[in-house]
């Protein structure tokens, strides 16, 4: 069975998922939706699909899934939509901003018994699963300390600031997902802080560029999470596992892996400069995950309820900073 399936949006992380569908030999890139013309017709020139407005793709009998890749506001209506036509759906995180809205999407999705699967790509990273059989096989023992560290390399534009939700809910969100994943185990306290360190502007626009989180679940085990908007050396993704006998790291991936010995030192090449090359491998990964969903039944992961329980301890870090405690992951969820 090749799996049918239709774009929508045809933006920055559109074009990424256009690529993965294409690559797949299970599937098949049958249409791109988006409101810019110009933007749709580009990936249909070079993925050789057509162009549908949302209705049309909603009628369409020649498509199996939908991968939703439009503005987050869109995310909830445009998943209980397509969950009432029976298609399947993959969806970019958050299913919204807002933690009831989320549940009233998610009651839809119940409801029709319609497969979706949340974009949470970092789960799909070789390097990242690598750590999680690592865990799962006992290498490392019982899991205590997890430490994750996620830079962007640069401020995002203030008007995609404005729209994001903040750095918790935009950024951090797939920290918390990785968290969650690698723990095991569900997270019952939060303390965060959030700082401006990078740029004044983004306190004029109610953000934070900088911050730090400490996770703990209900048996003592400790995660913490570093974010920055600034690293001048590139993006900083990396990952530390700390075990009853053992350690399991990721390290940062480089675009070529090599390193030069000379008379002025051990050197290597720069970092990745941003997550469109740093987790293509994922993306791919992740696409045919979901593939794999509809044509063999394999349990959805990460699934609806993997994002709500993501945005709740987003919430709670929110409330954490605001109040300057630790804040019970139930006080939110």
């Amino acid at each position: 069975m090749t799996v049918r399936m239709a774009l929508l949006g045809a933006g920055r992380i559109g074009k990424v998922h256009a690529k993965a569908i294409s690559g797949n030999r299970d599937a098949v890139l049958v249409s791109v939706s988006d409101p810019f013309q110009d933007a749709a017709d580009a990936v249909a020139a070079e993925y050789g699909c057509a162009v549908r407005s949302i209705d049309e793709v909603e009628a369409s009998k020649d498509v199996d899934a939908v991968v939703i890749c439009t503005p987050t506001n869109t995310h909830a209506d445009l998943i209980e939509r397509f969950a009432r036509a029976g298609k399947a759906i993959f969806c970019e995180k958050p299913v919204d901003l807002d933690i009831a809205r989320v549940r009233a999407c998610l009651a839809t999705v119940d409801e029709t018994g319609a497969n979706l699967m949340l974009g949470f790509n970092r789960r799909f990273d070789p390097h990242f699963a690598a750590v999680k059989t690592a865990i799962t096989e006992g290498r490392i023992g019982t899991v205590e300390q997890v430490t994750i560290t996620s830079r962007d390399p640069g401020l995002p534009p203030m008007e995609y600031i404005d729209v994001s939700g903040g750095i918790f809910r935009d950024m951090t969100i797939h920290d918390f997902d990785i968290a969650r994943f690698l723990l095991d185990e569900e997270i019952e306290t939060v303390q965060a802080t959030g700082s401006v360190l990078v740029d004044p502007e983004v306190a004029a626009h109610g953000d934070f560029d900088t911050a730090m989180i400490m996770l703990r679940t209900a048996s003592g085990k400790q995660c913490t999470i570093l974010n920055s908007r600034r690293a001048s050396y590139g993006y900083d993704q990396r990952i530390e596992v700390h075990g009853s006998s053992g350690m399991v790291a990721a390290e940062n991936q480089r675009p070529v892996s090599i390193e030069i010995a000379n008379d002025a030192g051990y050197t290597r090449p720069p970092l990745h400069d941003f997550f469109m090359t740093r987790y293509t491998e994922a993306y791919a990964a992740e696409i045919s995950g979901f593939i794999a969903t509809i044509r063999d039944g394999a349990p959805v992961s990460p699934s609806g309820e993997d994002g709500l329980k993501a945005l709740a301890l987003a919430e709670a870090a929110l409330k954490s900073v605001a109040e300057g405690r630790a804040v019970q992951v139930s006080e939110i969820a």
